[in-house]
């Protein structure tokens, strides 16, 4: 009995943490073209990394920060479509 009722109880705290956290999610954006050096939040449009914290640069266009959503244009950043077409043509040029 006591196995079942840790086994239950386990399995409720996955589940509700699984609910919680795209809810949570859902109010934030990547927003590119915001991060400090050294301050991204994960990996880069180039690929050149793939971990927080290895941006070089200042408002690298491919490096992104997560932010409240619906804020990412006011504060000066780029949603990934519009970062991806400037480090595209950067590229190419």
């Amino acid at each position: 009995m006591n196995k079942q009722l840790l086994a239950s109880a386990a399995l409720a705290a996955v589940l509700s943490s699984a609910i919680v956290m795209p809810v949570e999610a859902a109010a934030k954006e990547k927003c590119y073209g915001v991060a400090k050096a050294g301050q991204n939040d994960c990996g880069n449009l180039a690929g050149t990394h793939s971990c927080a914290g290895q941006s070089t640069v200042d408002n690298d266009p491919g490096e992104w920060k997560l932010v409240a959503k619906g804020t990412c244009k006011s504060i000066g950043g780029m949603l990934k479509a519009e970062a991806k077409k400037k480090y595209n043509a950067s590229k190419n040029s």
